[in-house]
């Protein structure tokens, strides 16, 4: 079992940066591929990064719309994944979302174990 929690939202001026972390609980979260997502109410949850465990490399994936400007990564000692955002603009306002699961992916639904969510809104 995994639990997880989000902070690091807020709001923030178009162009401004924040940075997103996602505490864990439990002492498999280095075997997890950790992800970011984000939700407009009335849309579907989508896919903003994922990071795969260290031994596979933590190796990094983004959607098209933020990559150039977040950044995920994650730090084991910690148990926490981080995502820091850059550049921020009006659209990437939402619900960010941290996700573990066993596998990498894309996918919500193959995402294990979720946390609460995090507002971010960002002003033009």
């Amino acid at each position: 079992q995994v639990q997880l929690l989000e902070s690091g939202g807020g709001a923030v001026q178009a162009g401004g940066s924040l940075r997103l972390s996602c505490a864990a609980s439990g002492r498999t979260f280095s075997s997890y591929v950790m992800g970011w997502f984000r939700q407009v109410p009335g849309l579907e949850r989508e896919f903003v990064a994922t990071i795969t465990t260290i031994l596979n490399g933590a190796r990094t994936s983004y959607a098209n719309s933020v990559k150039g400007r977040f950044t995920i990564s994650r730090d084991n000692a910690k148990n926490t994944v981080y995502l820091q955002m850059d550049s921020l603009k009006p659209e990437d306002t939402a619900v960010y979302y941290c996700a573990a699961a066993k596998f990498r992916s894309t996918t919500p639904s193959e995402f294990d174990y979720w946390g609460q969510g995090t507002q971010v809104t960002v002003s033009s």
